[in-house]
């Protein structure tokens, strides 16, 4: 009777396991499927039509219309994105803010100046228990409240495209996150549009270069080592 009894602890052990494992698993996959949806698409610029492009191009624009001072303009997005495992499933990690401060200076055909600033408490995911580890132990942003981006060598941009034509361009900065500053180079894209000038990129970020610590906790989520710093900035004439 003893074994019996014992055996059937077992067993019922065995299947509470069993059916909370189902519970965090299953979860975790109508979560991220069919409540969470898909990770947004990387920031990154739209190209205007052929025919806007054409009809813009005619508009007289010339060499010196984007010499002077610019400043970060309203629509501009700053965020991350991180690869991650959660309970078992793939998942990206998006956290993105529109809180974002900066301008450029550029003297002819060269940007001989650039740089923004994020608010780093801002940045936002689908998650707030996500968002609770980012401000606390992973960023910091008590002691590191923000995050700045800005250029170290000038950028000569040559031939002015039509606006709504999209050229690339390589950058240098120095980029400072969690109290850290190191030198990065990347690619970006910039547009020239009715409003302004917007440009757009990337850039790796391996976590242990800024001391941040891995993003993994509680065993519940897992993640790489580096993630992706992303930009959409526009910016506009003061």
């Amino acid at each position: 009777m003893a074994r019996m009894t014992a055996r059937r602890l077992g067993i019922g052990l065995l299947s509470a396991v069993i059916a909370a494992a189902v519970l965090v698993f299953g979860g975790a996959f109508i979560y991220i499927h069919f409540i969470s949806g898909p990770a947004p698409a990387p920031l990154s610029l739209k190209s205007a039509s052929p025919a806007a492009s054409s009809a813009s191009g005619s508009a007289g624009q010339t060499s010196d219309d984007v010499s002077g001072s610019w400043r970060v303009a309203t629509g501009s997005v700053v965020g991350y994105r991180v690869e991650e495992v959660l309970a078992g499933q793939d998942n990206t990690a998006v956290g993105r803010t529109s809180d974002v401060t900066g301008s450029m200076t550029i003297r002819g055909r060269t940007v001989e100046a650039a740089s923004f600033t994020v608010q780093m408490d801002t940045i936002k995911s689908d998650e707030s228990e996500r968002d609770v580890q980012f401000n606390g132990r992973i960023m910091d942003t008590a002691a590191y409240p923000t995050g700045t981006l800005k250029l170290t060598s000038p950028i000569k941009l040559g031939a002015l495209p039509a606006l709504g034509v999209i050229r690339t361009y390589h950058a240098s900065a120095d980029l400072t996150l969690h109290g850290h500053t190191r030198l990065v180079s990347f690619t970006l894209q910039a547009e020239r549009t009715s409003a302004g000038i917007e440009i757009s990129g990337s850039i790796p970020i391996l976590f242990a270069h800024w001391d941040i610590p891995n993003p993994s906790f509680t065993g519940f989520v897992t993640t790489q080592n580096h993630g992706e710093l992303e930009f959409l900035i526009k910016f506009s004439r003061p």
